[in-house]
């Protein structure tokens, strides 16, 4: 690596360096940032603070094809009625807000994220 040294009353400054060299310490700092990202990640797993969510849910909810309500219900091996049962609503309408034909209060949805153990923006 080559640097120009800039010093200010006899003190370095600054270095310069190629764009090219600065580009490849971007990089590598990335890297190590997305490590560390990783690992604390992977320690809240352990923690039992978060959990990985299998790629096949994510494909799923990122698809939108279905409401994401429907897909936490069905990962997490629950039935309408079930659901409902935790979140004290009818299971007609968790079918309604599956289907799109109605649209949840917060306090529904509130409890329905409750039940599922998601966040309330999981389910909007």
């Amino acid at each position: 690596m080559s640097a120009q040294i800039i010093e200010k009353e006899g003190v370095p400054e600054y270095a310069v360096i190629p764009f090219e060299e600065y580009q490849r310490l971007l990089s590598i700092v990335e890297d190590i940032e997305d490590l560390a990202d990783a690992q604390r990640a992977d320690q809240e797993i352990k923690a039992g603070d978060d959990e990985a969510i299998p790629s096949d849910v994510v494909k799923r909810l990122l698809a939108m094809n279905d409401h994401p309500l429907k897909v936490w219900r069905e990962y997490r091996g629950l039935t309408q009625e079930s659901l409902g049962k935790a979140a004290g609503v009818g299971k007609s309408y968790i079918s309604q807000i599956e289907a799109g034909n109605k649209t949840a209060s917060v306090t529904v949805l509130s409890a329905l994220a409750d039940a599922l153990e998601v966040d309330l923006s999981a389910l909007v």
